[in-house]
């Protein structure tokens, strides 16, 4: 059974669903690093796209939930290939540079599908993981991890405090791993 799009877009609904929502007006959202979210619902902030975003704060020691979910989730099934704290390999990019200007759509789409670049002097092949659960279910939390890496708003180590986890969190990823 292929699950790929259908828990993409279920977790796009639980994550950005209906919910808490304070709107960014007097700086209670600030973050450090250059992207600052528009929006908090559910314990996940966005940007003024809807893309989700970090919120780091604490000269980069505090950062909110699901960058903390992402960091966990990223050293469980991608470090294997793309190194330690998205760097790259030798057979694998770096992802800290890869996300430069990527948003989530794209990355999403690459994660969900796969991609293949074939040259005469390398093959690379990024495996699709639409059927991993223990990848989808946590894709947007993986790209805020590597946003707040790409925009140098986090360092290569562990962050060391967090949010609380939202109730949200949890609801969703009870659903998503059914």
């Amino acid at each position: 059974m292929r699950h790929g799009i259908g828990i993409f877009a279920a977790l796009a609904a639980c994550a950005l669903g209906a919910g808490t929502t304070l709107a960014a007006t007097n700086g209670d959202l600030k973050s450090e690093g250059p992207t600052q979210p528009a929006k908090l619902q559910d314990g996940q902030y966005t940007d003024k796209n809807g893309d989700p975003t970090y919120h780091v704060t604490n000269g980069g020691k505090t950062v909110d939930w699901y960058t903390m979910s992402g960091y966990v989730r990223y050293n469980s099934n991608c470090i294997v290939c793309h190194g330690p704290d998205g760097m790259g390999s030798t057979y694998a990019p770096s992802l800290v540079d890869a996300l430069k200007g990527m948003d989530y759509a794209h990355f999403a789409g690459v994660v969900v599908g796969g991609k293949k670049d074939v040259n005469a002097s390398q093959e690379l092949v990024m495996p699709a993981f639409g059927d991993n659960r223990n990848v989808m279910c946590y894709l947007p939390d993986i790209y805020t991890y590597l946003r707040a890496r790409s925009d140098g708003a986090l360092g290569r180590n562990r962050p060391s405090d967090h949010e609380p986890k939202p109730a949200a969190f949890t609801k969703a990823e009870d659903a998503c791993m059914k």
